[in-house]
């Protein structure tokens, strides 16, 4: 369970999560028709020696074979490129991912010359990140800079302190990070986000609602297969206080929004996805369904 200025490695807790999400970027790297490519992925989960996911990496009819949660990985993962791609092509020169965990792509990304990429997240899970990529010869091909600071404390202060500038546009990314902020530092996130950003300046992250509880966890695996996690239950990990919607919390406050489902992103990635169980419950599919991935831009 969480408690208040807890912190992880990426074996634990938090960290365990995006060590797994790694797990299945690089299990769709191997698939024969990706949706994306991280071939960094693979490296973290070897460095990291976790024995669940290494499994995974080494079941051999892996690719392919990531089941319903590995191909919302992938939705995801394409999502959230194409952000940041739709980003620079309009000029934007600033990004920010938040809790970034093993993301690497101020490595697979072409951005542009004269980006920056900022990346947030725990001490020791960039320690751990940035020791697999030396390992391995990695070059960015941004300028990358890690910022180790708490979302929870004071983040656009070390922001900044490492060069983030608030007077021009920024891309920023909360991907996979909401349910684990408790409601005060998720509202808080979205408010500094908006005082942090110039017109121009765009956001994406994706959203699951509320109400999330042990049930629906039960009943996923009853239906989807076994904990994607192994033995850590996520919903330990998250917190379902009282917070904003984010898609309209951004649209009151001066942003153009844009929603889209998983499933539609799916089919338009021409990956439908047409084989949920004949017998999952109309709570859980209502669930699904109502899942959202938000972008948004700042008006002048």
């Amino acid at each position: 369970m969480r408690t208040d200025g807890d912190s992880w490695d990426i074996v634990t807790s938090v960290g365990l999560t995006a060590l797994g999400v790694a797990t299945f970027r690089a299990l769709e790297t191997l698939d024969p028709e990706p949706m994306i490519h991280d071939e960094y992925a693979a490296w973290f989960v070897e460095a990291a020696g976790e024995p669940h996911f290494l499994r995974k990496l080494d079941e051999p009819a892996a690719a392919g074979t990531v089941g319903l949660f590995g191909r919302f990985m992938g939705v995801r993962t394409r999502f959230f490129d194409e952000f940041f791609a739709a980003a620079w092509q309009r000029g934007v020169r600033q990004a920010v991912i938040l809790a970034s965990g093993l993301d690497a792509r101020a490595y697979r990304l072409d951005w542009p010359a004269g980006t920056v990429v900022f990346e947030i997240d725990q001490p020791r899970v960039l320690e751990f990140k940035s020791k697999v990529l030396d390992e391995h010869g990695a070059v960015a091909r941004a300028d990358r800079r890690a910022v180790a600071v708490d979302l929870r404390d004071d983040w656009p202060a070390a922001l900044t302190a490492a060069g983030f500038d608030p007077r021009r546009s920024a891309a920023w990314s909360a991907e996979g990070l909401l349910p684990f902020l408790p409601g005060s530092a998720h509202d808080a996130l979205f408010e500094r986000i908006d005082s942090l950003s110039a017109p121009g300046s765009c956001v994406a992250t994706d959203d699951f609602g509320r109400g999330m509880d042990q049930r629906h966890f039960d009943m996923e695996e009853k239906f989807f297969g076994p904990n994607p996690f192994g033995n850590l239950n996520v919903h330990d990990l998250w917190y379902d206080d009282a917070r904003a919607d984010p898609g309209d919390w951004l649209a009151q406050h001066n942003w153009s929004v844009h929603r889209v489902t998983p499933f539609d992103l799916a089919a338009t990635y021409g990956r439908p996805i047409t084989d949920l169980p004949a017998e999952l419950p109309a709570e859980l599919l209502d669930r699904l369904r109502r899942a959202s991935y938000i972008s948004a831009e700042k008006h002048p």
